[in-house]
């Protein structure tokens, strides 16, 4: 075998790996189907690039968030979305495009065409190397028409007051105008009062969901927890799903850490809780994921409240 054959060999090893990888990359865990969808979403204004310190209920790390409005090292009044990767579950028409052109370029490059296998047959390594390139092309073009499709409206992104019509900046955006990001961070107390909050807004949240309550969510979360909300609901709908999480109940609850920016309070909570999780047929009611067996889950969830307000949910992360 020469260079140039078990170059080719190689390749079309990888071609293989990554072409069975994706389907497993691109499907929703069934046991990931509650609030949240088993993302790390949200923010948690200038911590929101910090890991939580580890607690006795979560004694490992919380996950980075694959969903948030921020951006690290830049104001909340500069944030633009980063909504789950490029293939994540928030990828919408992108991640359906890019998994298109990579899928087939890949399964063109495991067939020995390539993506253009009719121009002479590119063979050689130089062929299928130019075919990667056109294949990474493609997909980061893709990624620049979503982020300038996607570029976030003035309530996302701190408009001034001065800055003439449109929607003006307040602090339920779930951004930092309004939850005093780059503030000196000041530590807060929690009293009883406020775990009770916690646990009353764990249940409620779960219940709106489940109802998909979108009006609730908005009285429960900031608007850029709802926002990826609407687009979970949104894709069971298109599935002709439903998600039915109850019987939440606390097991147990610890603070990671609490402070205050500005005029807004911010608590992170790690939450060990028990519920049964099950996505039914919209038509039928028949189960097609989960089950009515109960199980426990615990999730890092960060509350924001301004001064004077009851307490939202700003983010949720999961553990390792």
């Amino acid at each position: 075998m020469n260079f140039s054959q078990w170059s080719r060999s190689l390749v079309k090893t990888i071609a293989i790996v990554l072409a069975l990888a994706l389907p497993t990359t691109l499907a929703i865990s069934s046991a990931d189907a509650r609030v949240g969808g088993g993302f790390s979403s949200g923010s948690r204004g200038s911590r929101t690039f910090s890991a939580p310190p580890s607690t006795t209920t979560a004694p490992g790390s919380a996950s980075q968030f694959n969903r948030t409005y921020s951006q690290p090292g830049a104001g909340m009044n500069s944030a633009a979305p980063a909504r789950g990767g490029l293939f994540g579950r928030g990828g919408g028409f992108l991640g359906g495009l890019a998994a298109g052109f990579l899928g087939a370029g890949l399964l063109g490059m495991l067939f020995g065409g390539g993506l253009f296998g009719g121009l002479g047959g590119l063979s050689s390594i130089l062929g299928l190397i130019i075919q990667i390139a056109l294949v990474v092309f493609v997909v980061r073009l893709a990624m620049s028409w979503w982020q300038r499709r996607n570029a976030p409206q003035a309530a996302y992104a701190g408009a001034d007051a001065g800055a003439g019509p449109g929607p003006q900046t307040n602090y339920r955006s779930g951004l930092g105008g309004g939850f005093g990001f780059g503030a000196n961070n000041v530590p807060l107390e929690i009293k009883p009062d406020d775990y009770q909050a916690f646990e009353r807004l764990l249940g409620e949240i779960q219940s709106a969901w489940s109802n998909e309550d979108v009006a609730k969510l908005h009285t429960l979360a900031t608007p850029e927890m709802v926002s990826y909300f609407e687009r979970d609901l949104a894709e069971n709908r298109a599935r002709n799903a439903v998600n039915k999480v109850t019987n939440v109940k606390l097991l147990q609850g610890d603070l990671a850490e609490a402070w205050r920016e500005g005029e807004t309070d911010y608590a992170t909570v790690a939450m060990r809780f028990a519920l049964t999780d099950k996505t039914v047929d919209r038509n039928t009611g028949a189960i097609v994921a989960g089950s009515e067996q109960p199980g426990e889950v615990t999730e890092v969830w960060t509350f924001a409240r301004r001064t004077g307000s009851p307490w939202e949910l700003s983010a949720i992360q999961q553990t390792n």
